[in-house]
């Protein structure tokens, strides 16, 4: 009998820098772990590779520089209206500096008490306190800083308004603060808007145009084609973009779905199994505590294969036991819900025998485990492999 279920590794590899072959490597690395560590391969095993070497490997960056002109370009009255941007050193202030060294002013426009993916201005019990209605209040700039003007990140001790205020005047730009939930109240300052929420983004832009203004964009309709010979992503543009350097920002990769095909293909070669291969960046979790939700890319992973496509279709095994099988025990136990799994229906949607389970898209849960296990730090396993995620119960060949 197996006594494995689902086993996840994060592979080494070498460091990977611009213009390596990104494909080789990774599979490379694959065989060499398996041989080290003494595993095989099997059908459906899944490859995960984290979406940061996809990008430095295919040198997909762009300067403070080039988004500046892309920002002048769009943007020729000078004054930008910057809505909702998330609350982050990494994620944003790379792109504000490119904004504000392309513009004369900054109306800036901030979510209350926390941006899109969880990051606190100030705690949801001073709201309460204050007696504000997050639905509908406005905030000035001089009513914010009264109230909440000393309060820090609680994980980076972080002042964001302050912090983002000194990167724009760094830049000879002028910026004032809003803040409000209604992307229409950016309205009352300028008719040029620029939004930089991730999720909502579509929902902000057509509002905005409804409500009259002048020019709209989103951080995925900027740097969507080369500018000089920068890098560019063609879908979404700034959206999902770390920084790299003080002048320097590495997109979101734009060529994974070439990357996982021939890597499914080498691996085929080399292995004679049929791999799944993915592309993966932030998990979709959220953290109790920190209240934050880790996705701040637009998408889990841009590119995958196409075993990777769907969701699970499971049987909850607790609801089974105490109600089919309440009377059984030990092996007839075990036998019986592993017959009733070998003939499950293959669409399990609706029954009662799925409650509690997990409906989500297997790229979304597939990413966030891989994303888990890789870490963002010093880890060093940017290649990730999964084994037995798609086996079940029944399935009993040892991995």
């Amino acid at each position: 009998m197996r006594n494995v279920g689902t086993v996840v590794r994060g592979i080494r590899t070498p460091i990977i820098k611009e213009g390596i072959d990104l494909a080789t490597t990774v599979v490379d690395s694959l065989i060499e772990a398996s041989k080290t560590s003494n595993f095989k391969f099997h059908d459906k095993d899944i490859v995960g590779i984290t979406e940061a070497v996809v990008a430095i490997s295919d040198a997909n960056y762009v300067s403070v520089d080039t988004i500046s002109k892309d920002i002048k370009n769009k943007y020729p009255s000078g004054h930008v209206g910057v809505v909702f941007p998330i609350l982050s050193r990494n994620r944003f202030s790379l792109i504000l500096k490119g904004i504000a060294r392309g513009c004369n002013k900054i109306t800036m426009q901030l979510s209350y008490p926390a941006d899109e993916v969880g990051n606190h201005l100030f705690l949801e019990s001073e709201l309460e306190k204050y007696n504000i209605n997050p639905y509908t209040d406005v905030l000035e700039e001089n009513e914010y800083m009264e109230k909440f003007g000393d309060t820090v990140h609680p994980f980076t001790g972080i002042n964001y308004v302050n912090f983002y205020r000194e990167l724009v005047n760094n830049e000879n730009c002028e910026i004032e603060f809003l803040f409000s939930n209604d992307v229409k109240d950016i309205l009352t300052k300028t008719k040029d808007v620029l939004t930089c929420d991730i999720h909502t983004r579509e929902n902000s832009k057509k509002i905005l145009k409804q409500n009259g203004a002048n020019i709209v964009n989103g951080l995925d309709d900027i740097l969507t084609t080369s500018i000089d010979g920068s890098g560019y992503n063609e879908k979404y543009g700034l959206l999902g973009s770390n920084k790299s350097t003080e002048e320097r920002l590495k997109l979101f990769p734009k060529n994974g779905q070439q990357l996982v095909e021939d890597i499914q293909k080498q691996l085929y070669e080399k292995t004679n199994c049929h791999i799944e291969v993915m592309v993966y960046g932030d998990g979709a979790f959220k953290d109790p505590v920190g209240k934050i939700w880790e996705l701040a890319d637009p998408v889990v992973s841009p590119a995958y294969t196409k075993g990777l496509v769907g969701t699970p279709n499971e049987l909850k095994l607790k609801y089974i036991s105490d109600n089919k099988f309440a009377d059984l025990k030990g092996e007839k136990l075990k036998d019986s819900i592993k017959n009733e799994i070998e003939n499950k229906q293959k669409d399990l949607k609706g029954t009662m025998m799925t409650q509690g389970t997990t409906p989500r898209r297997y790229i979304d849960l597939i990413g966030s485990l891989c994303d888990l296990t890789s870490g963002s730090g010093d880890k060093g396993t940017p290649v990730v492999l999964i084994q037995g995620y798609f086996d079940n119960l029944s399935n009993d060949e040892e991995l």
